[in-house]
């Protein structure tokens, strides 16, 4: 037998803990160096955890919907240049390397994970078998429905985060529990069912419409950013009071700046971008407006005023919109941020940012500027009170006193969490900005 590799959580930055969302292998599998093992997911970003050396998988200690933290187990390998030894236990028949891994996880779950056949419900008559209830009605005390664990194939739960169904609320009907595909769709089918509603207790719910009627429909699944990213926008939307501040910036100056130090940062290496330019005028603004650069504490009696200037710099991606953070702008310069921008963006957009890069934000810009556009309302990342929105910026005609001059505009939108922020510090900030950038040696004092 060949030497025993055992494979960890690499290191999660900030996280203490992550979700496993898939498991890529089975024992017995044949992986090379880098081949993907687990899909791991935080708040807002996946990764995949790479095999750092070729071989036999023998034995995996991790299943879907587990948490994991960095040096956890997550599974151990038999490295290649042995004869490979056959997995202890492992069915001969087609599928048994899946179904032994699922069968291991039933015979290893609490006794009260597990249900004898005889406790099982009939599905006899056409009656349907009790699902677990969602997390917004939690079983009662004793309430026998109630379960902790899923058992279903990697197809199953991968269809069932398509439909966004979490797995761990389906009850099985297939052997030992097994939650099958048509457990799925019933799940969904009966989550659709309108609840009963008292009059003025909740959201009234949407209704279900087939499209299909109507014409030829495409049904495709919303990409994984979106799907992580929807309940926290929906969360922020309901839960915080937004008001948006329209205003503009003149910069024309800093626009004939930047492009006289272009040249020179591109020897370097650096693309200069008008972006550089707004963190730091941002950072002076947030030092001015300290409220802008807080967050409101649970108990909604203190403000926290952050004294970092963390920014989360919203990035479009092919999957989405992704927002890392670049740390401590207020020590670094222009050109450290220009460099730190692109490498921050390039790796979003290949889907290589790590945990840490995408937490600990005090204040949001989300610049369209590159695609085009004016004015717009962007939702606040709660628990940030304040994001900044830019639009391109275009010539326009403005009267010095004398004539109307061409000058750059900048449309700025700041949404903001009127809790905290009342609609006089929320242009007090908008000018302050439009201030800096209209005359960028003010960055300096």
């Amino acid at each position: 037998m060949g030497e025993i590799e055992k494979v960890t959580v690499p290191d999660l930055g900030d996280f203490d803990a992550v979700d496993v969302i898939e498991v890529l292998v089975s024992a017995g599998d044949e992986v090379a160096v880098e081949d993907s093992l687990i899909t791991l997911e935080s708040d807002k970003a996946t990764m995949d955890v790479p095999s750092p050396v070729a071989g036999r998988v023998q034995e995996i200690r991790v299943k879907a919907g587990d948490k994991v933290g960095q040096g956890d187990l997550i599974l151990t390998l038999e490295r290649s240049g042995a004869a490979p030894a056959p997995v202890a236990g492992a069915p001969e028949r087609e599928g048994g390397a899946e179904e032994a891994a699922e069968e291991r996880e039933l015979e290893t779950a609490p006794a009260e994970e597990r249900e004898a056949p005889g406790e099982r419900p009939s599905t006899a008559g056409g009656g349907e078998p009790p699902r677990r209830p969602s997390t917004a009605t939690a079983p009662a005390e004793g309430d026998q429905r109630a379960f902790t664990g899923a058992y279903a194939s990697p197809a199953v739960r991968r269809y069932a985060r398509e439909l966004g169904v979490d797995v761990t609320q389906v009850r099985g009907t297939g052997r030992k529990n097994r939650v099958l595909r048509e457990d799925v769709q019933a799940f969904v089918k009966k989550s659709l069912a309108p609840p009963s509603r008292a009059a003025g207790s909740a959201l009234p719910a949407m209704p279900v419409i087939d499209f299909s009627k109507f014409g030829d429909v495409e049904r495709r699944p919303l990409s994984r950013i979106q799907r992580i990213a929807g309940p926290n926008l929906h969360r922020s939307w309901l839960h915080v009071p937004h008001v948006t501040q329209h205003d503009e910036a003149d910069i024309t100056e800093l626009e004939a700046f930047r492009q006289g130090h272009k040249e020179e940062a591109e020897k370097r290496g650096v693309r200069l971008t008008p972006l550089a330019f707004l963190m730091k005028a941002a950072v002076v603004a947030l030092k001015e407006h300290p409220a802008v650069n807080a967050s409101l504490d649970p108990d909604g009696e203190h403000l926290v005023l952050k004294r970092y200037y963390h920014l989360g710099i919203a990035v479009d991606t092919e999957g989405g919109l992704m927002v890392p953070v670049i740390r401590d702008v207020d020590s670094k310069g222009l050109l450290e941020l220009a460099e730190e921008l692109a490498e921050v963006s390039s790796h979003a957009r290949d889907g290589r940012l790590k945990p840490d890069q995408l937490r600990g934000a005090s204040f949001t810009i989300s610049s369209l500027g590159g695609i085009g556009g004016g004015h717009f309302t962007p939702i606040v990342n709660a628990p940030e009170v304040a994001i900044l929105g830019v639009g391109r910026a275009r010539m326009q005609p403005v009267w010095n006193g004398e004539r109307f001059a061409p000058r750059l505009i900048l449309p700025l939108s700041l949404s903001y969490d009127h809790r905290v922020i009342d609609g006089a510090l929320g242009v007090r900030f908008t000018t302050t900005l439009g201030r800096l950038l209209s005359d960028v040696r003010r960055l300096l004092l």
